[in-house]
């Protein structure tokens, strides 16, 4: 199989990236399928419908980047660096796993296919492939949308009730997120240089939501206690958030509003996990 020559975002024709669509959709049914082979194997139906839930989402995944291929065969493509990590899920002791840690998997999963969709956009060599990458990365974050949904599902079955929660507010919140981005012991440089962009943006929808608030979110009402304090779980909250409110809002332009901090944020955390 040759090797890409180019970095993995970088996209030269449509037939590429279309493969690179399907290699990395076939990539997760193919790491779905060998968990619920595992938990049948372990005797554990329950997580075994959880991952068998999550074959069916990527097979149709994998079905509209088919349609989109028209029959043509992809090409064959190196993914040297697999975009799919089952996180442990293949070989820690099945008691430890349940269906929250199943879909936070997932979640995680999808938003790393999200990222890498908009850097091959930031760095498409034509406007078609612009515009193919940005419509993979909709679906991702569409995708992220329906699986965080889930995983609250799955969190609320656990603990039906949180006692230390307060309510919040999203401007508080997002200052709150400026001061751990601006705070952050990180090293100097490059990374340094990351934080303060987030920071800033972070402070530009702190702003911009005082301006012209949102509609509501009941999230909002169950603000854990221990999640202001910590970098990676606000992140988390703040996301479920804007996925909320975009999928509430009753007007094109809110939608794209929330889902452009939901954007947003998923960049945020994913660079708060490489801390």
């Amino acid at each position: 199989m040759p090797e890409k020559r180019t970095e993995p975002w970088v996209m030269a024709s449509m037939s590429e990236l279309l493969s690179f669509a399907r290699a990395m959709e076939q990539e997760a049914v193919d790491g779905y399928v060998a968990l619920a082979a595992r938990m049948r194997t372990e005797r554990r139906p329950d997580l075994a419908a959880v991952f068998e839930r999550l074959i069916a989402e990527e097979e149709g995944h994998l079905g509209k980047v088919d349609q989109w291929l028209g029959g043509r065969a992809p090409e064959p493509v190196d993914l040297s660096e697999p975009l799919f990590d089952d996180e442990g899920a293949g070989i820690v002791a099945p008691e430890l796993l349940t269906s929250y840690r199943a879909f936070s998997m997932a979640v995680r999963n999808e938003e790393r296919a999200f990222v890498f969709w908009t850097y091959a956009a930031a760095h498409a060599p034509s406007e078609e492939i612009r515009q193919a990458a940005e419509r993979l990365a909709r679906e991702e974050l569409g995708h992220v949308a329906t699986l965080r949904r889930e995983r609250r599902r799955a969190f609320h079955e656990m603990r039906r009730a949180e006692p230390d929660s307060v309510r919040g507010d999203l401007p508080s919140l997002e200052r709150r997120l400026l001061e751990l981005l601006r705070h952050h012991p990180s090293a100097p440089g490059a990374r340094a240089e990351r934080l303060r962009g987030l920071a800033n943006e972070a402070l530009e929808r702190a702003t911009a939501l005082s301006e012209a608030p949102p509609g509501e979110t009941p999230l909002l009402g169950h603000v854990p206690e221990n999640v202001p304090g910590r970098l990676v779980p606000l992140c988390e909250f703040l996301l479920d958030c804007y996925l909320d409110l975009a999928e509430r809002g009753s007007d094109e332009a809110g939608r794209a509003r929330m889902q452009t901090f939901a954007s947003e944020m998923i960049r945020c955390l994913y660079a708060a996990r490489e801390l």
